[in-house]
């Protein structure tokens, strides 16, 4: 039996589109404008000459094609260039441009997005359920990846904060009492920085990086709170007695030091 394989992801690749600024092409439309214009007045006004109306028809065609081939680019906005399907190139420049009217424009937002997930339920590594929620910034790095190598990626991005949300909640402990571990209640700022790294690589399939992530909500899911709450408190009370005695303890030491030092 012959296994079969896997083809591999054909990964796109962002470069520069060839594209034209809209200014000096809504230039070229004016004069074209006013060259069609001369050379029909000039020819209602006196008399007929054909090479005029070819004049006049010329520049309505030319002109048509160049109306056709302007758009507008907000800042922090991108649009990749497509000619029957086939990856163009990504327009960055904002303002008016201009691009051949058969080549299409698909405009994507390159600017930060905030993102807070919905609360999930996991279990931490204890195997205690929790409830999770993280806020996530991230913007697009790469448009031709994130149009061409993902299905949707604003979907895309939502699956894997949750993914990655999961993935990090079952691998600490919710609470540690003697902190002698790290935790997700107690150490925000490593399992943060363990969540970051973990959507980057995630998330650059899909040509997007991440800026900054928390985790907004942490907390033991409805059905054992009130019986962990109990635990919480039971466990403070043990080490604050624990402290107590070990503290009795010195006491005891110094002063039979104290003895022992005095003969």
């Amino acid at each position: 039996m012959v296994e079969g394989t896997t083809p591999a992801l054909n990964r796109s690749r962002e470069t520069r589109a060839m594209t034209q600024s809209g200014y000096l092409m809504l230039l070229i439309w004016v004069v074209l404008l006013g060259i069609a214009a001369w050379a029909g007045l000039s020819n209602i006004s006196g008399g007929e000459v054909a090479w005029k109306w070819g004049v006049v028809v010329g520049s309505a065609v030319i002109g048509t094609i160049i109306l056709c081939g302007f758009y507008m680019i907000n800042p922090n906005e991108a649009a990749a260039i497509q000619l029957f399907g086939s990856y163009k190139g990504t327009d960055r420049e904002s303002g008016l441009r201009w691009v051949l009217p058969w080549l299409t424009r698909h405009k994507i937002a390159v600017r930060a997005n905030n993102v807070i997930s919905d609360k999930i339920k996991v279990n931490d590594l204890r195997g205690n359920p929790i409830e999770m929620a993280a806020q996530v910034v991230w913007r697009v790095t790469d448009t031709a990846q994130a149009l061409f190598d993902v299905d949707d990626y604003k979907e895309f991005v939502m699956a894997q904060i949750e993914a990655a949300v999961r993935s990090i909640g079952s691998r600490y402990p919710y609470d540690d009492i003697e902190h002698q571990e790290v935790t997700l209640r107690g150490n925000h700022d490593e399992v943060g920085v363990e969540l970051r790294k973990a959507l980057i690589e995630r998330l650059s399939v899909a040509g997007i990086t991440v800026d900054e992530c928390g985790l907004t909500h942490l907390a033991y899911a409805q059905e054992i709170a009130g019986a962990m709450l109990r635990r919480q408190q039971a466990e403070a009370v043990i080490s604050a007695r624990k402290k107590l005695v070990e503290g009795a303890v010195t006491m005891v030491e110094m002063a039979l030091n104290l003895l022992s030092e005095k003969g």
